[in-house]
């Protein structure tokens, strides 16, 4: 057993600085630290998943990550995982418990999972270890991770046993509760216009020096078709994750960030509307732009219709939230939330459907992501 500072005092010297993650009991003390430390970063993520997109986007504005998550929650993660991690080729370290592990009297829903956690994490091609729960070994463990981490560009876990660190309490204060931001309606009643169009007039109002990470399907391929730029990040997969990884972006950097997402991508992890109201990053932008179906897979209706976007995201912590249907409505929005201190949320309607004969991006999903993370570097 070993103390929380003798694992975070070389992780932190190796380049491990932004954690991320959800508790489980067995990383208490590591989290706790962490949490209390103001050398290092805590994200308290919604999910599993949320918390494996958020690092994504901390390591592409240049920081060293660690998720950490229980291996009962390394389901939720394997999406991200494998379809953003890996064809992006985005590295980060996993810290994942051993719940019921071999020989460990544990709780009935951790058998399963604790029987096939290490089998699991070599399908999914993430080589991995014991943590190190004996102090001789901590730096040589971070040594081997950062080496295959570097080598890979992919993810490389550590296996937490029961007792592996010593808990010394939480030092921390409660978030405090964020005032209910405000609402602007400009929706103009008109015939909502087309996905093309409302990119193609965002592209006219960003700021040259803006991030922009599109949702995965039609969006980033409709965006990709009207102007390829190394600020721009298209997500091939990893459908739902567009909102924590902007915001793994927009915790690290000065510029502003702009998502722009779909309802049916939103409705798979709601839960990231609450982190970043928690997190408040005052750079980022939130663009929904919602069309009422799962339009990559044929036009299936989403739940859309029941949901008012602005209203959760407002109540989530959002600094304001735009209701708007319209080109000019959407010009305006984007433009007052890029001048002003978010998070800000645009609720664009559109129509459903896309531009006929769509082609795919070109540009290599690790090249993409390279790319991007240059041009948030300045390089």
């Amino acid at each position: 057993m070993i103390s929380a500072d003798t694992f975070l005092v070389p992780a932190r010297s190796a380049g491990f600085d932004f954690f991320t993650g959800v508790p489980c009991s067995f990383l208490t003390p590591i989290i706790n630290r962490v949490i209390g430390d103001a050398r290092t970063n805590y994200v308290a993520a919604a999910s599993e998943g949320e918390a494996v997109a958020i690092a994504a986007g901390a390591w592409l504005a240049g920081r060293g990550t660690v998720v950490m998550c229980q291996n009962s929650g390394l389901g939720n993660a394997i999406n991200p995982l494998t379809s953003l991690n890996y064809p992006f080729r985005i590295p980060t370290l996993l810290i994942v418990t051993w719940r019921g592990a071999p020989g460990l009297e544990d709780e009935p829903q951790h058998e399963l999972m604790g029987a096939i956690t290490s089998a699991l994490l070599e399908t999914i091609r993430v080589p991995h270890a014991a943590f190190p729960s004996d102090e001789a070994a901590v730096g040589a463990s971070l040594d081997a991770a950062r080496v295959e981490m570097e080598r890979t560009g992919l993810p490389y876990a550590f296996l937490m046993e029961k007792g592996s660190v010593r808990d010394d309490g939480l030092r921390a204060q409660p978030p405090e509760r964020r005032v209910r931001g405000n609402h602007v309606d400009m929706r103009a009643g008109g015939p909502p216009p087309a996905r093309m169009e409302a990119l193609e007039s965002l592209l006219g109002v960003l700021p040259p020096e803006a991030a922009v990470i599109a949702t995965t399907g039609k969006c980033g391929r409709e965006l990709f078709t009207l102007q390829d730029r190394p600020q721009q990040l298209y997500q091939v997969g990893s459908m739902g994750c567009g909102g924590a990884m902007g915001l793994g972006v927009a915790l690290n950097v000065k510029r502003p960030v702009v998502v722009v997402d779909g309802d049916g991508a939103v409705l798979m992890k709601m839960g990231t509307l609450a982190t970043i109201g928690a997190c408040a990053p005052a750079n980022l932008v939130h663009i929904v732009l919602d069309n009422g179906v799962y339009d990559s897979t044929g036009g299936q209706a989403t739940v859309a219709p029941n949901v008012d976007f602005t209203a959760t995201a407002l109540a989530c912590g959002y600094a304001r939230g735009f209701s708007c249907d319209g080109i000019e409505g959407l010009e305006e929005a984007v433009s007052s939330g890029i001048g002003a201190p978010g998070p800000h949320l645009v609720h664009m309607r559109i129509s459903p459907g896309s531009a006929s004969g769509l082609g795919r991006p070109t540009v290599k999903p690790h090249e993409v992501a390279w790319r991007f993370k240059e041009f948030l570097a300045g390089t």
